[in-house]
């Protein structure tokens, strides 16, 4: 039995739909990315599964037991919000124990949760501290581990690395990861970074306008994407997406039948000599990063296309430039914008 289901979940605001039937079960201990551009309804989504938004229609199950109308703080969900939402004048141990002491938790046991989330996350050293005294990533680990000691069903996590720089975006993504790991726990986890969902997920849900485009592990969607909206989404740069007739290639002679667009990631373009280049073209601008550089191309036909190649090729703005790639990297959609297998 699945850990969480959805059947057929609606959402509206009075006229305005904006979940349109979403239907998706979660496994016990699976890991969960919710993608999608804004305003595509993940956030609304994951608030559904917690009880802070209503469900319109359909039927949210939780270890096996309707939930619709369960308050949020008896659904055995706990959910990390993208601001830490830390009260500011309670140390770091009894903004973690907060939730416990509302529920009557007896305070040898509270004591010993909390104590036992904060080793695991590395900040038994700051129980005694206010927020104000940690930094932003401290800030952030407060916040999952007042989540921890809920001992919930599931986890719901709300953009969490949102609000740190780089560095401790990366630190406390590896953080959560081992976390999942060591806790084997549910999660459901919603971000707009490519490199968070590819790298924490189990599978992947590619939202867009209230639907599901697609669920698959991050590979299955980096790999077989199952129409031009996934392609496109998943991969950064994004998946280059040319007339399947185009003046300025020759990928009709490898398309398959139907096919209306191809499909050819950055990364799989290559710097040819080749007369019979798949593709030609004039270098517009190009960004050298060191270990490798994106070249904006403009085709022969007009089309713009991003190639991530080799930084020594040293190719700039004004070159002309030859690209091919192996036809068994190519993606093909037809009209409608669908894969073809």
């Amino acid at each position: 039995m699945a850990q969480l289901a959805l059947r057929d979940i609606k959402k509206s605001y009075g006229k305005t739909d904006v979940i349109h039937g979403v239907d998706l079960d979660v496994e016990s201990g699976e890991f969960i990315v919710f993608v999608g551009p804004s305003g595509c309804g993940k956030s609304t989504l994951l608030r559904m599964i917690a009880g802070l938004e209503d469900i319109t229609a359909g039927r949210l199950e939780i270890a096996g037991q309707e939930v619709n109308d369960v308050v949020p703080a008896e659904r055995g969900v706990a959910m990390v919000f993208q601001s830490y939402a830390l009260y500011p004048h309670m140390t770091v141990f009894d903004n973690m124990a907060f939730g416990l002491k509302q529920a009557k938790t007896p305070k040898d046991e509270i004591d010993r949760r909390v104590r036992a989330a904060a080793q695991s996350l590395q900040i038994t050293d700051y129980l005694d501290r206010l927020p104000k005294a940690l930094s932003g990533g401290q800030r952030q680990r407060v916040a999952i581990g007042r989540a921890i000691v809920r001992n919930p069903l599931v986890f719901l996590f709300d953009e969490p690395l949102s609000n740190l720089d780089a560095a401790l975006r990366v630190q406390t993504r590896i953080e959560i990861a081992k976390l999942h790991a060591e806790l084997d726990a549910t999660m459901i986890y919603v971000t707009h970074d490519q490199v968070e969902a590819m790298t924490l997920a189990d599978r992947i849900v590619v939202l867009n306008a209230g639907r599901i485009e697609q669920v698959g592990t991050p590979l299955e969607l980096y790999n077989k994407p199952g129409n031009l909206f996934v392609a496109e989404f998943i991969g950064s740069p994004k998946m280059n997406i040319l007339p399947a007739s185009g003046a300025g290639s020759s990928f009709a002679k490898t398309a398959l039948k139907g096919t209306a667009h191809v499909g050819v990631r950055p990364e799989h373009l290559e710097v040819t000599n080749a007369k019979a280049a798949q593709l030609k073209g004039t270098i517009r601008h190009s960004e050298h990063l060191g270990e490798y550089a994106l070249a904006y191309v403009t085709l022969d036909d007009g089309t713009e296309i991003t190639a991530k190649i080799e930084d020594e090729d040293n190719l700039a703005a004004g070159d002309a430039i030859s690209l091919q790639c192996d036809a068994a990297r190519l993606h093909y959609f037809n009209e409608a914008g669908t894969a073809i297998s």
